[in-house]
């Protein structure tokens, strides 16, 4: 769960209104001040995980929201694998004794989560050092930090304190080097020791190559953008370190990194645990598989219906996904059709009383090819989990890829067609990520249910189950993307393990999803190096996750028949965080459907 939850810290939450079930207002009021009498107690717990990680990953825990960090950086002046190995064993110690005296039971869950988070983290740190040579991606990880802090929705007063890191990282305040030279002195360091280490994959570090300039540009343009003073020496110093680093890379990681993409079996099985997935990969695969094949079939009814009612000449799904998708929308005018798409959208859940939202509107803007080049597909980019003051997620669409080592650009055509609009809306804004986030902060959610049971599992099952929910209220456009949105999640789930099996190669994976699926090259480009290279494991998580809380939607509603309430049940989801799905199962039947049934 940690390891997953690092490589997405700029993750955060914002508050919005209470996803309390609908009770008598007393009751509601009654058990708000239980629920943050618990919280509070458990977010003390959690502190011990919260320090560990400002120690060692102050960047990362400062997005998140932890107070006290935006000035410092990662120390990377020595090897400190054995030193947090030692601290997140006594952490451990220490929440064992803990629970062991613990009574209450919501307590005693998010002790165990904690405990689990340190133990899944040294797993994967303890596998990373076993086989891999270290390799960082210095100009994408600066570039990560710049957009956190400098991002419009941060206070001025601290995104002032980029310059101060800024100057830490390129060695000019007393007591600190380039942290260029430290990333190449811990690489050469742990090669001395054990020259048989495997490289990083030779594709992902020729992309890292060829997007550096793109990526080197935008974070100037952010510095130019944010009214900072005094940022040109910094910069002109971090330019420079960042090309020599990137020439060292050239010259001494690429001979050494690997042709084949496919990760050591227990690398790759770690990973799909870290995201949530806690099946083996070939039960994973034989799911999706028959997920995929039904819902193909509903696909070929769908398009059917359309060409009958457009006049379509060929009925197959993949003519007529190909024909809809000629109607691309300009540039100019992508931004207004999705504000009045996400408009319509909120019209339905509002109709058809499907979750409570909130009065705010949702936020939506377009990439810069920055950001295009270091996370080419749609996304949320909410704000810090912890201590949010008022900040709200961003819905950020993306563009197309940045140009490949050969100079060749691709482009999406699959989110700026009109059909295409309503699925992706549902999956990132509402009711997805974007209401997804913020209700579990209002409703008052631990740190270690909001932090540290993250993963993508958690996240992404519902984001894909509220593309479901809103599947029946759309156009028969709509209808026809949400079922081939769908049917890319079960393709993922069974082409990301194939493909890491070496059942499939990365070239077979990426005709599939443009020829089965009806992907743009682009699109399917960047998902068969997402599973190959960028997040290999992480994209089953959508369709895992989805089956998951479908079947436990599935037993509330068994359970309860006619006293069922989705609107009630989904408000209740949203309320209990990022537990994993055991812990949700387990409250929706005990709390949910308990109290409906008495």
């Amino acid at each position: 769960m940690v390891r997953a939850l690092i490589s997405a810290l700029a993750l955060g939450a914002v508050s919005t209104v209470s996803a309390a079930p609908h009770d008598t207002a007393p009751a509601v009021a009654a058990k708000t001040v239980v629920e943050q009498a618990w919280v509070k107690k458990s977010n003390e717990n959690a502190k011990l995980l919260l320090n560990f990680m400002g120690k060692y990953a102050p960047e990362g825990a400062g997005a998140l929201g932890v107070d006290g960090l935006d000035e410092q950086i990662t120390d990377m002046s020595r090897d400190l694998f054995d030193a947090k190995n030692k601290e997140a064993l006594a952490i451990i110690a220490e929440y064992q004794k803990r629970l062991k005296t613990e009574t209450h039971p919501k307590i005693k869950q998010d002790l165990q989560i904690l405990i689990g988070s340190a133990e899944d983290f040294m797993r994967s740190e303890a596998l990373t050092r076993k086989h891999f040579m270290p390799f960082v991606d210095v100009t994408s990880m600066i570039f990560g930090v710049m957009r956190q802090t400098l991002d419009p929705r941060i206070p001025a007063e601290r995104q002032k304190t980029m310059l101060v890191r800024l100057n830490k990282y390129v060695g000019l305040t007393k007591g600190y080097r380039p942290i260029t030279e430290l990333t190449k002195e811990r690489m050469q360091e742990r090669l001395k020791a054990n020259p048989k280490l495997i490289g990083p994959y030779k594709v992902e570090v020729e992309q890292v190559l060829s997007k550096s300039p793109t990526m080197i540009a935008g974070m100037k343009t952010m510095l130019e953008k944010s009214g900072l003073k005094d940022w040109e020496k910094s910069f002109a110093a971090l330019e420079q370190q960042l090309t020599a680093y990137n020439a060292m890379v050239k010259s001494e990681v690429i001979p050494r990194a690997r042709t084949d993409h496919r990760l050591p079996a227990e690398v790759y099985a770690d990973n799909l645990r870290q995201y949530g997935v806690d099946i083996k990969p070939e039960e994973l695969i034989a799911k999706a598989l028959t997920s995929f094949a039904e819902i193909r079939n509903q696909m070929v009814i769908t398009a059917r219906i359309l060409a009958k009612e457009r006049n379509l000449p060929d009925a197959d799904y993949r003519a007529v996904i190909r024909e809809l998708k000629k109607d691309q929308i300009e540039k100019d005018k992508v931004m207004p059709l999705y504000e009045a798409r996400l408009a319509e959208i909120e019209a339905s859940i509002r109709k058809e009383k499907i979750v409570s939202l909130p009065d705010r509107k949702a936020k939506i803007r377009l990439a810069t090819d920055a950001e295009n080049a270091q996370q080419p597909a749609p996304h949320m980019s909410p704000p810090r989990l912890i201590g949010n003051t008022g900040e709200y997620g961003e819905f950020v669409l993306t563009t197309g890829m940045p140009a490949d080592p050969s100079g060749k650009v691709l482009r999406f055509d699959d989110f700026t067609h009109e059909a295409g609009t309503w699925t992706l809306t549902a999956h990132e804004a509402r009711p997805g990520h974007e209401l997804q986030f913020a209700k579990m902060i209002e409703a008052g959610v631990s740190t270690a249910r909001g932090v540290f049971a993250f993963n993508s599992v958690n996240v992404e099952g519902w984001a894909l189950y509220a593309e479901a929910e809103m599947q029946p209220f759309e156009p028969t456009d709509g209808q026809l993307f949400a079922l081939q949105a769908r049917a890319q999640r079960a393709a993922r789930a069974f082409l990301d393990p194939m493909v890491n099996l070496g059942q499939i190669t990365p070239e077979a994976v990426q005709s599939f999803l443009m020829d089965e699926v009806g992907l743009s090259e682009g699109m399917a480009k960047q998902e068969m190096q997402r599973y190959t290279f960028r997040a290999p494991g992480q994209a089953t998580s959508y369709f895992y996750g989805y089956q998951q809380l479908m079947e436990t939607r599935q037993a509330a509603e068994v359970a309860l028949r006619k006293k069922f309430d989705r609107q009630a049940f989904n408000d209740f989801v949203l309320a209990q965080g990022l537990v994993p799905a055991k812990i949700l199962r387990q409250a929706v039947m005990e709390e949910f459907v308990a109290a409906r049934l008495k």
